[in-house]
């Protein structure tokens, strides 16, 4: 059995890009930022942050379209796609995540309820009852993180 899965969180670059195909299908386009803070071989905190793209279609596309901005989070599943194109004689290539299912972070994309997941599959936004809704911080909608380290020995299991 093989698996093609990819699950990212991060924060939207610019605005979804909306399209629509031949047949009347919509299509968003838009990027996530991701990062990952780590200690350089002199101990220097430094961090690393990585754009991916991420296709979606459909009423997924058009829920994304209407409440996704730049800067807000969000939480893609879906699976990697490399499609290529002749471009002025060279042959271009693009690896994308095609969206399968999603939910918004936290912030103003959540006003219409604590927590709202879209399943592709299902075809229907679901609210989360499970999902504990935390007040904005003063930095706005960007994730705080420690600090320091975590260091594997203190965790309690």
């Amino acid at each position: 059995m093989y698996l093609n899965k990819v699950q990212l969180y991060g924060n939207l670059t610019r605005d979804p890009e909306m399209r629509a195909l031949p047949s009347g299908q919509q299509v968003a386009n838009f990027s996530i930022a991701t990062n990952r803070t780590y200690k350089d071989k002199d101990g220097q905190k430094k961090e690393q942050v990585e754009y991916h793209n991420v296709v979606a279609f459909g009423r997924t596309a058009e829920v994304i379209g209407q409440y996704m901005k730049k800067g807000r989070p969000l939480f893609v599943e879906g699976r990697l796609q490399t499609r290529s194109w002749e471009k002025d004689g060279a042959k271009q290539y693009r690896t994308e995540v095609v969206l399968e299912n999603f939910q918004f972070g936290p912030g103003p994309a959540r006003e219409g309820g604590a927590g709202a997941s879209y399943d592709n599959s299902s075809r229907q936004a679901a609210p989360r009852d499970d999902f504990e809704q935390k007040a904005p911080s003063d930095a706005g909608d960007q994730i705080n993180y420690p600090e320091e380290e975590i260091n594997p020995e203190d965790i309690p299991f």
